[in-house]
């Protein structure tokens, strides 16, 4: 994300790139301008601004790519400032800025993306944020889809009340899993990272997720689920045991291909294409530099089917 200073007053969308050649141009309908003209506002800057935007992550793929959008541009009109707003104050603006994607916005990924690594929200109002210790030992791997799904639409599926017993064990799984991440504690956090709650009644937006997500936990994931609000899967897998739980989650899957990347020091991933045809359309290729905080996305070549992308991060 860019920002150029101009003179007349307002945000603008300048060139767009990457994953995307076309966004919004509308600041309500656009997380990144959303976000910028929320912090010149804020200022009462007399000058305004134009944004450059390199999408890295695709849209409606439950990684968080509409707050990764606002977090970056809020970010880019801050350095604008004579006087910029800490990172802590730029909260408010990025989440100004989500709520173009989705209203009353989410805080999570907001909060990760401008903080970064594993954060909690104690409190909403006032905000209390606070960053979490990331567990040692564990890599993640991430299934992206060729495949959509609206924050929104997968807000609505969900019911607004849900039986008592069920809303225990969901606290009681979240407690294990903070506790086992605060300490590293592997048989704790494979304990809590279950989703009772929201998982079981979004499972039907992607019939594959049943069959990967057994696989992985065969495989000695310590939990798997969507990402977000999906279609992406992503698993957590002690080192040791990464390579067995990506395997595994390709099995279900229809004659898979995978060939190995080096992306990095410390990070590989693997690229592969499930051969049923589901549609006609091809997801874009995405952008092989980009590199997403903790999580690094790599694309293969235009085919047919269901493509799914193995990624993961140590």
């Amino acid at each position: 994300m860019t920002a150029h200073r101009e003179s007349q007053p307002g945000v603008r969308l300048g060139e767009v790139s990457g994953l995307m050649t076309t966004l919004p141009d509308d600041p309500m309908r656009n997380t990144a301008l959303r976000a910028a003209q929320a912090v010149l506002q804020a200022v009462k800057a007399p000058f305004g601004a134009r944004l450059d935007v390199k999408k890295g992550v695709p849209i409606s793929a439950g990684m968080g790519g509409s707050a990764a959008s606002a977090v970056a541009a809020a970010a880019a009109v801050n350095a604008l400032l004579d006087k910029p707003f800490s990172t802590a104050e730029l909260l408010p603006f990025a989440l100004e800025g989500e709520r173009a994607s989705a209203d009353p916005p989410p805080w999570d990924n907001v909060m990760a993306s401008l903080l970064g690594g594993l954060v909690i929200a104690a409190q909403l109002d006032p905000a209390i944020v606070k960053p979490m210790p990331v567990p040692q030992g564990i890599s993640a791997v991430l299934f992206h889809p060729d495949a959509k799904t609206e924050t929104q639409a997968a807000r609505d599926v969900l019911q607004p009340e849900v039986p008592l017993n069920t809303a225990v064990e969901h606290a009681r799984r979240l407690g294990a899993f903070t506790l086992g991440c605060a300490t590293s504690d592997l048989e704790l956090i494979r304990a809590g990272l279950d989703d009772v709650l929201i998982e079981p009644q979004r499972a039907f937006l992607l019939p594959e997720m049943r069959a990967v997500k057994a696989a992985a936990l065969n495989a000695g994931a310590l939990g798997c689920s969507f990402s977000g609000s999906g279609p992406s899967i992503f698993a957590w897998a002690a080192d040791l045991d990464l390579d067995a739980v990506e395997a595994a989650m390709l099995t279900p899957l229809s004659k898979p291909v995978a060939r190995p990347v080096a992306i990095g020091r410390r990070s590989t991933a693997s690229e592969c294409a499930w051969s049923r045809p589901r549609s006609k359309k091809h997801a874009p290729d995405l952008d092989p530099s980009r590199r997403q905080r903790q999580l690094h996305l790599r694309s293969h070549p235009r085919g047919s089917g269901r493509r799914w992308r193995p990624v993961h991060s140590r």
